[in-house]
C-alpha cells in the first residue's frame, strides 16, 4: 500500500493503491482529511469542506454577551 506523509501531523499516512486524484483519505494518527492531489508519486493536501469557512466566520462572530440575539 503506497505512503505520504500528512501535511498535518508529518506522520506516514497510507492511500490505497487504487486511489484516484480528488479521494478522501484519512491519518489515523491526527484524524485530518486530506484530499489526494498528486499520484506519481502519492501526494496529499489538507481537505477543506465546502461552505466550511461561512459557517466558522458566523459562529465566531457571535456575541454571546449581546443581548439583542
Amino acid at each position: 500500500m503506497p505512503t505520504t506523509i500528512c501535511p498535518e501531523c508529518n506522520e506516514d499516512v497510507y492511500v490505497d493503491a487504487d486511489s484516484e486524484q480528488g479521494d478522501i483519505v484519512t491519518c489515523d494518527e491526527c484524524g485530518s482529511r486530506l484530499e489526494v492531489v498528486g499520484l506519481d508519486p502519492i501526494e496529499v493536501d489538507l481537505h477543506e469542506d465546502a461552505g466550511s469557512d461561512d459557517a466558522d466566520a458566523d459562529f465566531e462572530s457571535y456575541d454571546f454577551e449581546d443581548e439583542r440575539y
